[in-house]
């Protein structure tokens, strides 16, 4: 009862869990759409800053091609100009202008005179396309310093005179990057066209000048902007938001990345909270279960099923005592009030049986008087004149009063199956060689011995006054067996007269058809043949009361003596 009273209990918080379980998995999923529309959103944010610097730079080197001296090649003045311009701004590291042969002309830091440019790929592609070209991460030959370079064409009509060409310093990037600002946990990252990160945050020292694995590189020249859940190499699991390469305008590839941990920190701090809740309220329902089930409900129906054991074993004056102040208490008086009225009742049938006892002796007695009677009158009327006759007349009365003593009485210990058919049939026939008794012998208790004593003297007495019995030649063949707990009898009768079958049901049918109890589960059929009725008996015995076996009595197997 206990554990039916904790799983009530589990029962009721089933609901609020799954509900819980429910909105958790709806905010998980609408936390996750937050984090890839914050990362996209980061990393254009932060893709639109390069652009702007980048845009910065190009119109940086747009004006330097309109000063005259670098338009005209003029070494000195240029010098001058470059040097006064790159004071002026702090994220680059140098401007000089190159000759299309990648010789140097000028600078705003002297250049080696035999220093060349020619193998520089943004320098080839600003004069194959004419146009500001980007490269890719690199240590400046001018500066020695990490840089991204860019070139700039210097266009006389149509034919490119010379270049001038500057970078973003990449100590620049980074320190422009960190001012920004990541949330713990976050990443931005900046790589050029080949995957060389050149600015990344946090742990720059770490990152800066490697490339990016392998398996993110197609991010690098993607055909849009998207977001991933990735494990980023410092191991962290985060949602990227990513910008591919789209020169001119973003010759640089960026991501920002959410740490999934961080992002979901508050959701995890509140499910853990929830779970505490869950937990500590479904203990507090499963003791407050115990606690009010064993005071309110355990303990009256135990002292309900106590007071029921002990009426059972025979205390009959057991009672609970409750009052209806509850449902259960309700039942405990109902019970006291049941139990008082089986008392009155079973004093009353005690009463009863008494009394019903004492009229069943005394119409026995009266029975055994009114035989002794008769035969009194008998032996005074013809004992002398025909002794013969009389003695058999006197044993038939005898074993006639013997049958209704046993009717009458049901007390007694069980009985064997023949002994109870042969006394139900010895004041009917006096000529043994007339009724054929065989079965296995087995033993009856009296509650199933009077009922058949009852049926066979009734089926003797009919018999004996329209049946076999009611002529000289007539014979009764009884015969039964038992089989899985039940006994099947048949009454043949042969020899006596044409047999028709009665129009009416009387008294001794209705006995015949209702005399066993109901627990006998009793089965009767009657044939009313032209040679002779044939009546057949089935009815169930409990299984200590069959004793089979062959017994030796007053009939063999054959019937015979």
């Amino acid at each position: 009862m206990r554990l039916k009273l904790v799983a009530v209990a589990i029962a009721a918080l089933a609901p609020v869990v799954a509900m819980l379980g429910y909105n958790e998995i709806a905010t998980r999923v609408q936390r996750s759409h937050e984090v890839r529309a914050q990362a996209a959103q980061a990393a254009r944010q932060a893709s639109s800053e390069v652009e702007r610097i980048v845009e910065g730079l190009r119109s940086l080197l747009i004006a330097v091609t309109s000063i005259p001296s670098v338009r005209h090649l003029d070494a000195v003045a240029c010098d001058d100009a470059l040097a006064s311009l790159s004071a002026k701004v702090s994220n680059i590291g140098a401007i000089f202008v190159i000759r299309t042969d990648g010789s140097p002309v000028c600078g705003s830091v002297p250049i080696p005179a035999d220093a060349s440019f020619a193998d520089r790929d943004y320098v080839r592609k600003a004069l194959a396309d004419k146009q500001f070209a980007a490269g890719n991460f690199t240590r400046s030959r001018v500066s020695d310093s990490a840089v991204i370079p860019f070139a700039m064409p210097v266009i006389d009509g149509v034919n490119v005179t010379a270049i001038v060409i500057s970078g973003i310093r990449a100590d620049w990037l980074q320190a422009r990057i960190a001012e920004r600002g990541v949330p713990r946990g976050n990443a931005v990252t900046i790589a050029d066209a080949a995957g060389v990160i050149v600015a990344r945050v946090p742990f720059p020292e770490k990152f800066v000048g490697t490339v990016i694995p392998d398996e993110f590189q197609p991010l690098i020249h993607a055909n849009q902007p998207g977001t991933i859940e990735v494990t980023s190499q410092d191991g962290t699991e985060r949602v990227l938001g990513y910008r591919p390469i789209t020169p001119p305008s973003s010759p640089l590839y960026v991501s920002a990345g959410f740490s999934k941990v961080e992002a979901f920190s508050p959701i995890d701090r509140a499910t853990l909270i929830n779970l505490l809740g869950i937990v500590a309220g479904g203990l507090v329902s499963m003791l407050l279960a115990v606690f009010i089930g064993h005071r309110f409900i355990l303990v009256p129906i135990t002292e309900i099923a106590v007071v029921m054991t002990r009426w059972k074993a025979g205390s009959v004056d057991a009672r609970t005592g409750m009052r209806p102040t509850d449902e259960l208490h309700a039942v405990g008086a109902a019970l006291d009030d049941l139990l008082d009225e089986l008392d009155r009742r079973r004093v009353l049938n005690e009463k009863t049986e008494e009394e019903r006892t004492l009229l069943v002796r005394e119409l026995a007695h009266r029975v055994k008087n009114g035989f002794a009677l008769v035969q009194a009158i008998a032996r005074q009327t013809f004992a002398r004149a025909d002794p013969d006759r009389y003695g058999s007349f006197s044993e038939r009365l005898t074993a006639l009063a013997s049958t209704y003593d046993l009717i009458l009485s049901k007390e007694g210990s069980a009985s064997h199956i023949r002994q109870v058919i042969e006394a139900a049939l010895l004041a009917h026939s006096s000529d043994q060689d007339r009724v054929s008794i065989s079965g296995p012998n087995l033993m009856l208790s009296p509650d199933l011995a009077l009922p058949l004593s009852l049926i066979l003297h009734e089926l003797a007495t009919n018999a004996t006054k329209y049946g076999s019995l009611s002529v000289d030649t007539g014979k009764v063949d009884i015969r039964w067996s038992e089989k899985d707990g039940r006994i099947d009898l048949t009454w043949q009768e042969i020899g006596g007269p044409a047999v028709v079958k009665p129009t009416r049901k009387g008294f001794g049918s209705i006995l015949i058809e209702r005399a066993f109890p109901s627990g006998a589960k009793a089965e009767t059929a009657s044939d009313f043949r032209a040679d002779g009725l044939r009546f057949e008996l089935s009815f169930q015995v409990a299984e200590q009361e069959v004793d089979l076996g062959v017994t030796s009595g007053r009939y063999d197997e054959g019937g015979n003596a």
